[in-house]
């Protein structure tokens, strides 16, 4: 088949068809830890990353471009394709918008981890960001908890405004607020580009569940060391966040975990084999994996299909 032949298939997942694909790869037996790393290349315009991950039936590989200049353009700060193959014979089989992949896949990742680490009543959201990954994270969350209060923190006072509207079309009591917000949530999601801290982590509730998903880079981090050391950590991978996340890196990586296993990885908590405790914050780090673009590429292909 060649390129012009493959089929280009629309990313429609819904936040839960995404996270049902998530979790049944990880209670099929699939390891994190042994998924391979990211290729990232410094190019120009930024950063060319290469993310490969094959599985029983499928194989697949995204190549995606992270261009800072991109949104002054009015264009998206993430490009790119992810190609889709059949696992026995590597023959190419479809082709989708890897940016758009990005967005579901990542919001469903958080929600697995969070059905299992948030408060069954959890009613407020904190939402630190304002692009694509904002939005698909609130429908994600929605999809997990009763929201009913959304406080959106942000740079920018008119993507501010736009989310919180957007968020009252769905019936939630939505404001534009401060970093001090925390203090009053249920729920911390960090989506953004930061690469400093953007709250004090004492502030966050013991109850609190908080994801930082915004950064790959070892230098990088949302959440500061203070928030780190008071929370029981939850990671996609910690081969990979060992690599890339730099919210941990930061916190000293050695002095949290003192030379043991290390934190607490996505397959073990979705087997049921991980401790969650109530008395202190839980945190979980995303860097983002090849394994879950696959899951999802998989499933949309199932379904496209005739």
């Amino acid at each position: 088949m060649t390129a012009d032949e493959l089929p280009t298939i629309a990313v429609t997942s819904t936040p839960t068809e995404a996270m049902e694909a998530i979790e049944r790869a990880l209670l099929a037996g699939l390891d994190p830890e042994g998924v391979p790393p990211r290729s990232s290349v410094a190019v120009p315009a930024g950063e060319l990353l290469l993310m490969p991950a094959a599985g029983p039936s499928h194989v697949g590989v995204k190549i995606a471009g992270v261009a800072a200049g991109n949104p002054a353009r009015g264009l998206p700060r993430i490009t790119g394709s992810y190609l889709l193959l059949d696992g026995p014979t590597l023959r190419p089989l479809a082709l989708f918008d890897g940016a758009a992949l990005t967005a579901v896949r990542t919001p469903a990742v958080t929600a697995v981890a969070l059905r299992r680490l948030a408060v069954p009543d959890a009613a407020h959201l904190v939402l630190f960001g304002t692009g694509p990954q904002a939005y698909g994270h609130l429908d994600a969350m929605l999809a997990i908890r009763p929201l009913t209060r959304l406080t959106v923190v942000a740079r920018s006072a008119g993507p501010a405004r736009a989310l919180a509207d957007h968020a009252r079309t769905l019936g939630l009591t939505a404001t534009v607020g401060k970093p001090d917000a925390v203090a009053d949530a249920d729920i911390v999601v960090c989506a953004t580009t930061a690469r400093d801290p953007l709250f004090d982590g004492a502030l966050v509730p013991a109850h609190a569940a908080v994801a930082a998903v915004g950064s790959h880079e070892p230098a990088a981090r949302e959440v500061d060391g203070t928030l780190v050391r008071r929370s029981a950590v939850y990671v996609e991978a910690r081969a990979a966040a060992i690599r890339e996340a730099g919210d941990l890196l930061a916190a000293g990586w050695d002095d949290l975990f003192h030379g043991g296993p290390g934190p607490t990885n996505l397959a073990e908590l979705v087997h049921g084999r991980a401790t969650v405790p109530d008395d202190r914050p839980r945190l979980f780090k995303s860097v983002g994996m090849s394994w879950e673009d696959l899951a999802v590429a998989v499933e949309l292909h199932r379904r496209h299909r005739p």
